[in-house]
């Protein structure tokens, strides 16, 4: 009997497609949750009101790193955003350059508050047959490995 160290490993064997299938699921449940208790943000939409709500005066281009968005699928977003008042953009110099930079709102933060009270129940009955420690080890694990794959890829933004 060979090792399994022995045996030739398929993709669908690999680590790459665990992640890659388990996002794509994951894609599917926040897009359903978020049909099913009516939010009025994309996931998108939630991840850049987030990502701003704790990055302030963070200008497009640092964000579409964060959301690994194009400048212009970035754009489209914050332009959601801002329609909604969620965000507010405004000018600013950086390394002696105008940039646009932005902030989340008082009604950005409300929404985001209320978006986190409705979610929060269901993303966490995803893990609750898991022992609370195993999920923040894999949470962990998954951080290094993202961090590793930022040094190797090439983004484009």
């Amino acid at each position: 009997m060979k090792a399994k160290s022995d045996c030739k490993v398929h993709y669908t064997d690999s680590i790459y497609y665990e992640l890659e299938q388990t996002s794509r699921l994951m894609k599917k449940i926040t897009a359903q949750l978020f049909t099913k208790l009516e939010i009025d943000l994309t996931m998108d939409e939630y991840a850049a009101l987030d990502t701003v709500s704790i990055n302030a005066g963070i200008c497009q281009r640092d964000l579409a790193k964060f959301i690994l968005k194009d400048r212009a699928n970035t754009g489209r977003i914050l332009d959601s955003l801002e329609q909604k008042g969620f965000i507010t953009r405004f000018i600013d110099t950086k390394n002696n350059r105008l940039v646009k930079k932005m902030g989340i709102t008082e009604n950005g933060l409300k929404e985001l508050d209320m978006i986190d009270a409705k979610i929060e129940r269901y993303l966490k009955s995803l893990t609750r047959t898991i022992d609370p420690k195993d999920v923040d080890r894999v949470q962990d694990t998954l951080k290094s490995f993202r961090i590793e794959l930022e040094k190797v890829v090439e983004i484009n933004i």
